[in-house]
C-alpha cells in the first residue's frame, strides 16, 4: 500500500487516468495500466470488462474535455476501497456535468482496479 491517505490516492487514481484517457495514447494500453486484465466495474447496474472499458474511452474521448474530482470521503485497506466523490466534467459542447459517485473496490497488489461497484446520481446545476 503506498503512503497516500485514501482520499488522496482516490484523487490521483482519478485524475491521472482522465489525463491519460484523454490523452493520445492508445486505450488499450492506459486502461491496462490502471485496471487489472479480469477488471468489472459495475456502475448502476450495467458491468464493463475489460472490452467494454476500453471501448468507453472513444466517447469519452469525443466529448470530454477536462474532468476534475472532488473526493468527500475514502477508507482504503490494502485491497478495499470504499469512496464518495463528485466529477465535474467539461464537455465539448460547453455543458459541464457534475456526477456523484458511491464506489466500492477491490485493488490488485500493485494498485490497480479489479472490481468496482458503483451507484452514481446527476447533480449537476440545472
Amino acid at each position: 500500500m503506498s503512503d497516500l491517505s485514501a482520499r488522496e490516492f482516490v484523487a490521483d487514481f482519478y485524475e491521472s487516468f482522465t489525463r491519460d484517457a484523454l490523452g493520445e495514447e492508445d486505450a488499450v494500453g492506459v486502461v491496462d495500466r490502471y485496471y487489472t486484465p479480469d477488471v468489472e466495474q459495475v456502475a448502476d447496474g450495467v458491468t464493463l470488462d475489460r472490452d467494454r472499458l476500453i471501448a468507453h474511452l472513444r466517447p469519452i474521448r469525443k466529448n470530454v474535455i477536462s474532468c476534475t474530482y472532488d473526493v468527500h470521503e475514502a477508507i482504503r485497506t490494502a485491497d478495499r476501497l470504499a469512496a464518495r466523490f463528485t466529477i465535474h466534467a467539461e464537455m465539448r459542447r460547453g455543458r459541464t456535468i457534475s456526477t456523484e459517485i458511491y464506489l466500492f473496490g477491490e485493488l490488485a497488489p500493485d494498485g490497480r482496479i479489479r472490481r468496482t461497484t458503483q451507484s452514481t446520481r446527476d447533480v449537476s446545476a440545472s
